[in-house]
């Protein structure tokens, strides 16, 4: 059991004992279903943690060349690496670190396949594809909303054949979602893309497969991965983030001021959401929080968090409690290590939260701690 006191404030703390029972259920389906499982970086990169996770899963994907050396040193292992762009001074070093490398579109491959090609070791190349079906509901995050940048359509490849060179499929249309959404997804891939995965060595299926969430149908997961192997005899890859860290952590901070503001009780915290948890603006969604009722109970002292941040929106709300909270309180929003360390900022030279590591042994390690360089070097 944490103790949150014992954490400075804010903070980050991953509690190691939920990462690993994730990390055995994902193991599972590795060894079941016949995948590759990696762990998407870009929901979740919190390299203190890889001894961990590499005893799990088979490696990570990564979105950028800072990704790439962060898999290749912390991970021990080169990545499989997809980015929208490849840049020209960063390609060579990029083939150093990746042991994949899926193509935005046609044109980059065109552009970097002679490099790859002549490169001192193999690297497996793939294209992304679009299939033009996703149920994701916000448009920051639907990758196949009309006119999106990311992969390549159908009626790109007029002769449906894998281009000379390219030995796998990527797609990446899921977020948060589950395995029904994966099968009804891969009806659209299979209608536009059958001739091309038969040819493929390897099948990306991307991320957003929310298989440690409770209620999720692994089974169902498992069986559709074998299908598809089956049917195209390939290796099938899952390349989660969020499902790797769901419910693992907690971002702790503490109550600085309590004041009346036309009527609301508004709680200002040591922490931003704007700055610390920006996913809860850009998706949006509402944290849960320790000890509180999600939404407001009448009768109830009921409060709205201010964040530290000079940004008018910097706030979320409202909850209720069985207690008036007092300054010096402590207030632990749950489930914060996907899609939340990755994204931080320092805007208005807010500080960064700490980082902790609750372990299994009940002994703590404080993994990182931040200040004014940080703040410093972001910007110049």
């Amino acid at each position: 059991m944490i103790d949150f006191r014992q954490l400075p404030s804010p903070c980050f703390v991953l509690d190691e004992s939920l990462l690993r029972k994730n990390l055995e259920l994902m193991r599972r389906v590795k060894e079941d279903s016949g995948c590759t499982l990696i762990l998407a970086l870009k929901g979740f990169s919190m390299s203190s943690t890889f001894p961990l996770v590499r005893q799990y899963l088979d490696g990570a994907t990564a979105s950028s060349l800072h990704e790439a050396r962060l898999c290749f040193e912390e991970m021990r292992c080169p990545a499989h690496v997809y980015a929208p762009i490849y840049l020209d001074k960063e390609f060579d070093e990029m083939m150093g670190y990746a042991s994949h490398l899926s193509f935005n579109t046609l044109n980059q491959w065109a552009r970097y396949k002679d490099r790859v090609a002549t490169f001192h070791r193999p690297i497996s190349c793939g294209i992304r594809v679009n299939p033009q079906y996703s149920e994701v509901q916000t448009d920051l995050y639907n990758p196949c909303k009309p006119g999106s940048r990311l992969g390549v359509t159908v009626d790109h490849f007029p002769d449906g054949r894998l281009p000379e060179g390219l030995e796998g499929i990527h797609f990446h249309t899921l977020c948060e979602n589950d395995s029904y959404t994966l099968e009804r997804t891969l009806v659209h891939v299979e209608e536009k893309f059958a001739p091309m995965l038969h040819e493929a060595k390897w099948l990306n299926m991307g991320g957003g497969h929310l298989m440690t969430r409770e209620g999720y149908d692994v089974e169902h997961l498992i069986r559709t991965i074998r299908r598809i192997r089956e049917t195209y005899d390939l290796e099938v890859i899952l390349e989660p983030g969020s499902a790797v860290a769901w419910r693992t952590g907690y971002l702790v901070s503490t109550v600085e001021d309590i004041f009346d503001s036309q009527g609301v009780q508004v709680a200002m915290l040591d922490m931003s959401f704007s700055a610390h948890l920006p996913d809860t603006l850009e998706m949006p969604y509402k944290p849960y929080i320790l000890g509180a009722y999600h939404e407001p109970v009448p009768g109830k002292p009921t409060y709205r968090f201010g964040g530290g941040t000079c940004l008018s929106g910097d706030f979320m709300g409202d909850y209720s409690f069985d207690e008036p909270l007092r300054v010096g309180d402590r207030i632990v929003f749950e489930d914060m290590m996907h899609y939340t360390m990755v994204k931080t900022t320092t805007f208005n030279g807010v500080n960064l939260p700490s980082i902790a590591i609750w372990r299994e042994d009940d002994t703590c390690e404080i993994v990182r701690r931040f200040g004014y360089e940080s703040f410093k070097d972001r910007i110049g």
